[in-house]
């Protein structure tokens, strides 16, 4: 069975490959039926429920800035070509190429999960971070409004959090933001990759376009919500060359802070993104891979923390110096507010007693 795929419109992978746990491998070959002019059939996005236990998930990487998070969806239509989660689709039997931005799962308990675990008398609040995995707003939140249903959960307890994005639809949710921003219970990301919007259709082709990102930053500024502006991931010889005018973009829109993350390879990401390149940027394919491998120690990826999420060699070290230059030029260099965890309460619930004392 072939796994050639045509290049579909609005997709961000070439190929769809079996997952890397699976008993049958499927191999992509020319039978010589594939004619130029053939129509190729839309590719149709599926949204499946997910029977998730809990909402709260943990880590201990010393790489992100965040132990608690929330993933209200798994895949992710916005079809990113170079997204870190692609791998995370093989863990259930699909493939980290087509399928991952067309086979969806979405948590339609998200809300009662996340009320349940907050109210357990052995929870301890901790900033929870949203989207760590998958974008929380890509298109399907428009109709199944799980991000939703977690930020009103957030809100009734008082909850401080952050979350990340590349999608205009957060500002539906400002009626939320504003205010726990004003209680110091909220920071946003927005990430801007290009402000190319040809090289961004490219390569996010489902995503906000570049000028909606910066514009999601100003309507977010505006409306007292500190925002980190992340330029990931850094490409170089395809997008580095647009970190200064990004950052100056950024904080022209209100941005607080800026962060980077340099272009990331690991598992069946390496041969998608490759296939990317050979079929969108064909001009320029060697030197980019040339030059990824030259941040990672002549290979594509380095998984070691300390260094996944920076890279290491003289094309590394550069960029490093040129964001660190440009975020104290455009005054991007200030922390992020803290946020106040003091503020947690269990809310009462119907037919609770209420306290004698209003404590």
């Amino acid at each position: 069975m072939s796994n050639a795929a045509p290049q579909l419109r609005g997709r961000g992978a070439r190929s769809n490959a079996t997952g890397r746990y699976e008993a049958r491998l499927r191999e992509a070959f020319d039978d010589g039926w594939n004619e130029a002019d053939a129509e190729v059939p839309a590719l149709k996005t599926s949204v499946t429920p997910e029977a998730a236990r809990v909402i709260i998930t943990h880590n201990d990487s010393p790489d992100v800035g965040f132990d608690s998070s929330i993933n209200p969806y798994r895949g992710c239509e916005h079809g990113c070509i170079y997204c870190y989660a692609r791998p995370a689709h093989a863990y259930v039997g699909l493939s980290p190429g087509l399928d991952f931005e067309s086979k969806l799962f979405f948590k339609p308990e998200a809300g009662r999960l996340l009320e349940r675990e907050l109210s357990s008398p052995r929870y301890r609040p901790d900033v929870i971070h949203i989207g760590g995995n998958t974008d929380p707003y890509q298109p399907q939140e428009r109709r199944l409004r799980v991000t939703r249903a977690v930020l009103e959960v957030l809100q009734r307890f008082s909850h401080p959090f952050s979350i990340i994005t590349k999608s205009a639809l957060i500002q539906r949710d400002l009626d939320i933001l504003r205010p726990m921003a004003a209680q110091g219970l909220v920071r946003a990301a927005i990430s801007v990759t290009t402000l190319d919007r040809r090289l961004a259709r490219s390569m996010e082709p489902r995503a906000a376009t570049p000028q909606r990102r910066v514009d999601t930053i100003r309507r977010l500024s505006d409306a007292g919500v500190p925002v980190l502006a992340m330029f990931a991931p850094v490409i170089p010889g395809l997008n580095d060359h647009e970190m200064e005018a990004v950052l100056e973009a950024v904080a022209d829109a209100g941005a607080v802070s800026a962060a980077y993350v340099v272009l990331r390879l690991p598992l069946e990401i390496k041969t998608l993104f490759e296939e990317w390149l050979a079929s969108d940027h064909p001009d320029r394919a060697a030197r980019v891979m040339s030059l990824v491998r030259q941040t990672r120690g002549g290979q594509a990826y380095q998984a070691e923390f300390g260094k996944r999420m920076k890279g290491q060699g003289p094309i590394a070290d550069l960029l490093r110096q040129r964001f660190a230059a440009a975020r104290r030029r455009f005054g991007l260099d200030g922390a992020l507010p803290a946020l106040d965890l003091s503020r947690f309460r269990v809310p009462p619930r119907a037919g609770d007693q209420m306290d004698l004392f209003g404590t």
